[in-house]
């Protein structure tokens, strides 16, 4: 029994005085240029794991060698450890923002991680201490190329071009992107509304659309179809979205109907704005006219948080018993870019700028009605990027307009279409 509680004394007291030698001998101990110098040979050499091993062994040691960490971060992000890469090279861009050479290779690692938006962020944040610098720029194309802004990248390549008239990369990309951009999509969409008990005939709705791409921001003429209560209706509507500045866009609309259930006179007028930290918000009115003129007033904040997107609107509808309200909280998983992404919304509160229009039975149009809203959608493209789908699904329950206090429940689904052509 002695002898066994010796046995593990002797091994305690081994594993005490071992310890601190094995850390002893993992701490770097030689010249930092020569580790580096071995580190670097043995990374290009197929031993990318002993390498970096050596190197935070190094950075352990001397934690402010920058040229170090920030070869370490390459390596993470050569072998698809983005996180890993990301951390090195914020720590390093934290401590010296004057390193271009590490702004561009962030930028890069957040493309090679599908992370476009976040991409676009490092870009903005390079772009204040290296303004008007070609290679920023460049990745800054890039950037807009991916979240699908293909008139903003072709202004970028001009003025890379403006300022360096003989800069080949600027103008071989502004050529293949010439080459492969379609300023142009026709679009169709179909979506109906059923309700659960049967209460109501089911809904139909339906879209044309031409959008053109343009230097000055896109535009879109729209011819919206309805059936509802037995009546077909129609809409025509124009949309634009013009720039202003850098960081600052403008939604435009106007339409009209001669139909009792579309408004005969539909407009408004938004204003956008990128904010620090990622955030966006805007700032607007829609004016609707059925029999008397009603104005909306509207406002969002958003907010990019890497390829992920929150987004909370509200509208605000004037009355003389008071104001009717609503809020929407929508979150977007971004993708291979902005055309591909899956959506959440939910909501509370009757808008009568996205929803349906309902009448009672003196036709009159009811604003201030309850509703709540779960939505789902889905969006992608072929791989070409000329064809564009999406669908949707929704819940809703809604205040009975000719019965407060009573509530439909129905459902929604939507399924649009897109080609794209120059």
């Amino acid at each position: 029994m002695k002898s066994s509680y010796y046995k593990k004394g002797l091994i305690m007291l081994f594993m005490i005085i071992i310890t601190p030698l094995s850390s002893q001998e993992k701490e770097f101990t030689g010249d930092p240029d020569a580790g580096f110098a071995k580190a670097r040979e043995m990374a290009f050499n197929k031993q990318r794991k002993q390498a970096q091993i050596l190197l935070k062994r190094i950075i352990a040691k001397y934690p402010n060698y920058l040229d170090l960490r920030s070869f370490l971060a390459n390596t993470y992000s050569w072998d698809g450890n983005y996180k890993a890469a990301r951390e090195g090279f914020d720590f390093v861009l934290k401590k010296d923002p004057k390193r271009k050479t590490d702004w561009i290779a962030a930028i890069k690692n957040e493309f090679y991680a599908d992370l476009p938006y976040r991409a676009n962020e490092l870009v903005k944040k390079a772009l204040l201490h290296f303004p008007e610098d070609s290679e920023v720029l460049y990745q800054k194309a890039r950037s807009e190329e991916k979240l699908n802004r293909p008139e903003e990248a072709l202004h970028t390549l001009d003025e890379i071009i403006r300022v360096d008239a003989a800069n080949k990369e600027a103008i071989s990309y502004k050529q293949n992107l010439l080459n492969s951009l379609r300023f142009n999509t026709i679009g169709v969409g179909y979506s109906t509304i059923f309700y659960h008990n049967n209460e109501r005939s089911q809904s139909h709705y339906s879209t044309l659309k031409y959008t053109r791409q343009t230097k000055y921001g896109s535009i879109t003429g729209k011819v919206n179809y309805s059936r509802r209560f037995d009546t077909n209706s129609y809409q025509y509507e124009v949309d634009m979205y013009p720039r202003i500045i850098e960081g600052m866009y403008a939604y435009v609309s106007a339409g009209f109907s001669n139909s009792d259930l579309f408004p005969s006179v539909r407009y408004g007028a938004e204003l956008y704005k990128s904010l620090p930290h990622s955030f966006e918000a805007s700032l607007g009115f829609r004016g609707l006219k059925f029999s008397s003129t009603t104005t909306i007033y509207t406002g969002s904040v958003g907010w990019y948080s890497g390829n992920s997107y929150w987004s909370f609107r509200t509208y605000i509808t004037p009355d003389v018993d008071g104001a009717s309200k609503s809020g929407t909280l929508t979150y977007r998983k971004y993708y291979s870019d902005a055309d591909n992404y899956f959506s959440l919304a939910i909501g509370a509160g009757f808008s009568p700028e996205t929803e349906r229009f309902p009448v009672n039975a003196s036709q009159a149009v009811v604003f201030d009605l309850k509703s709540q809203k779960i939505t789902g959608g889905y969006s992608f493209t072929s791989k070409s990027k000329k064809h564009a789908w999406s669908i949707s699904l929704g819940v809703f329950r809604e205040e009975k307009s000719f019965a407060r206090g009573e509530y439909f429940l129905f459902y929604s689904f939507g399924i649009s279409y897109g080609l794209r052509f120059r």
